[in-house]
């Protein structure tokens, strides 16, 4: 029987973005780009997604290239693919904020093991986009950074959610990484589509640990009490 981790694993061999970007931005598909990652990433899920158990969905922005983007894991950059995720990794490595955030929830929820036996982490845009700065220095570049942007992946995003929804996912919750713009974007497309009865925002990693550092614990105490909804 194919299992949940079998799906995300076909739906990550076969991710490709076909549209028009504006000018000066690069799409990032690590699992295109990187013959190492699309083995890598298996693994992980095969570890923790071996099974047709139905889990809530959690959607961040768009990958960042020193977490999905090397990893093919969203909010997993190499350091804790190796601990505490325990996944065999030969590729360069980098470290994200947000992926020392969500670890370490993770690690206050239960652990690895009882958090991905609930939880699936995913995008609203599965791959990332970089654009080069006056330096000509290769930067992050969120998918709702530029209007022309946001129009040119909307058809994409829609069918993004709803294929993950089809891996195996309850309807009742969707959490959102952010409150601000991604926020608002998952919401306007809940609102034409119907996907999930209830949204529930949080402020996203990287902004806690690059301006809330100091109550690092008050948030992680908010993301535990929201993931009880779902127990």
């Amino acid at each position: 029987m194919e299992t949940f981790a079998e799906r995300i694993i076909d739906f990550n061999g076969k991710l490709e973005f076909h549209g028009v970007l504006p000018e000066g931005i690069r799409i990032m598909n690590p699992f295109r780009e990187d013959d190492l990652i699309l083995p890598v990433s298996s693994s992980f899920y095969r570890k923790y997604y071996n099974d047709n158990k139905v889990r809530h969905l959690i959607l961040g922005i768009n990958p960042g290239r020193f977490g999905a983007g090397v990893t093919g894991i969203p909010f997993t950059d190499p350091k804790r693919l190796l601990d505490p995720c325990g996944i065999d990794y030969s590729g360069r490595i980098t470290h994200e904020p947000s992926s020392v955030f969500v670890y370490e929830v993770i690690k206050a929820y239960g652990g690895v093991e009882e958090f991905y036996n609930d939880f699936y982490i995913n995008s609203i845009f599965p791959l990332g986009f970089t654009i080069q700065d006056e330096a000509g220095k290769e930067k992050n570049f969120n998918y709702y950074d530029s209007k022309e942007l946001t129009a040119a992946i909307f058809d994409f995003s829609v069918e993004n959610i709803r294929k993950q929804i089809g891996l195996g996912i309850e309807t009742d919750i969707c959490y959102c990484f952010g409150t601000g713009k991604n926020e608002q974007f998952l919401r306007f497309i809940n609102k034409e589509y119907g996907f999930f009865d209830e949204i529930i925002a949080l402020e996203h990693p990287r902004y806690v640990m690059q301006y809330k550092s100091k109550f690092k614990q008050a948030y992680i105490d908010k993301y535990l009490q929201a993931f009880k909804r779902i127990r």
